[in-house]
């Protein structure tokens, strides 16, 4: 009986994510493959023309600057962990918030971050791309 009940719980929480929230997240997990992988061609492809790309330093990119810096290794992505997702859709709006842990080679030097991160994603052409992203430091 135990374990129905656990199977129904996970078949419920499944069940629970709209089609246009798991789209969503699918276009999230290729955004993270994409600074993992740092391919150009990928990056290109998950970020909005209008994209505005925030850092917790203030520092705000737009797309060709975002995808420059990580397909050149200037902001090197490791290893790249996203967690206590939650994602929220509004027509063709999504806004998506979680925790990035991540191992970092930005330029050469190893290190390692912990952010708070907001990203709006936007369906266009029925494609879910990233229009904006802003991270903030976790507070102590």
């Amino acid at each position: 009986m135990i374990v129905l009940s656990v199977l129904c719980i996970g078949i419920n929480a499944v069940m629970a994510q709209t089609k246009e929230e798991t789209q969503v997240s699918r276009a999230v997990e290729r955004f993270r493959e994409a600074l993992i992988s740092g391919n150009r061609a990928e990056l290109q492809a998950v970020a909005a023309e209008k994209l505005s790309y925030g850092h917790s330093s203030g520092k705000v990119e737009d797309k060709a600057t975002f995808v420059e810096q990580i397909a050149s290794g200037k902001s090197d992505f490791v290893t790249c962990d996203f967690s206590n997702q939650t994602i929220s859709v509004s027509g063709n709006a999504a806004v998506v918030r979680h925790r990035l842990d991540a191992k970092t080679n930005d330029s050469g030097k190893p290190g390692s971050v912990s952010l708070n991160i907001l990203l709006v994603f936007q369906k266009m052409n029925g494609k879910w791309l990233l229009l904006a992203r802003q991270a903030v430091k976790v507070a102590v």
